[in-house]
Formats: structure tokens, C-alpha cells, sequence
């Protein structure tokens, strides 16, 4: 099993554990647990966003790279957690990944002069 296979296996394990079963039977419920998702990697990002000195005019701020880390790995969590609440594989994750690595490189190639959303249709 690969790591990103176990790390979905865990999550996986994890919030069966909580009492959460993903993905939800309806689309109703999946809307839910996306909110809740994102809601939580907002929290995450901010908590993120907490362990680097962003304040230009305070001069008690350090860097908290380790702290930093671990809330790289709680968005992770919640990522997997949400991959998952869309029926995504690690497998289904991995290529999708690869396809929109690709067509980031073609934008990079092409100036990405104009938004394209036709470009990651196929994805």
C-alpha cells in the first residue's frame, strides 16, 4: 500500500471513529460535510497563517515553524476528509492530480494570458 493509500485509510478509520461515514448518501448531506470541511481548513489556514510574524508593525512575532507543521498537516486531515466526502479514492486524488498538473504546466507554457475553464473539463 502506497502512503497516500494508507493516509486515506486512516482518515478513513479516523472519522468512522468520530462517527462519520463518507462519503454521505445524499447530496444533502454531502453539502454539509463540504461546508463543514472547508470551514475547517479556513480555521486550519488562519491557525496556519498564525505561526509566521504577518504582523509588519509588531516586532513580538516569531516564527513557529514546527507549529507550522503540524497545522500543514491538520489541513491535510481535513482534505483527505473532504476528498473522501466527494467519493475520491486515493487513487481518483493521485490522477486527478496529474491531469491538472498538466494543464498547469500548459498555462505556465502558454503565458496563461486568459481564464480557460474548458482546459480542466477533462479532469
Amino acid at each position: 500500500m502506497d502512503k497516500l493509500e494508507e493516509i486515506f485509510r486512516m482518515q478513513s478509520a479516523l472519522n468512522a471513529r468520530i462517527g462519520v461515514h463518507l462519503p454521505p448518501p445524499s447530496d444533502e448531506e454531502k453539502a454539509k460535510w463540504i461546508l463543514n470541511y472547508t470551514r475547517a481548513m479556513q480555521q486550519e489556514t488562519a491557525e496556519l497563517i498564525d505561526s509566521v510574524p504577518w504582523k509588519w508593525w509588531a516586532k513580538y512575532q516569531k516564527f513557529d515553524e514546527q507549529n507550522a507543521k503540524v497545522e500543514v498537516v491538520d489541513l491535510f486531515h481535513f482534505l483527505v476528509s473532504l476528498a473522501q466526502t466527494l467519493g475520491m479514492s486515493a487513487d481518483d486524488v493521485y490522477q486527478a492530480y496529474l491531469k491538472k498538473n498538466q494543464v498547469n504546466h500548459q498555462r505556465q507554457e502558454t503565458g496563461y494570458i486568459k481564464k480557460d475553464a474548458e482546459d480542466s473539463k477533462h479532469i
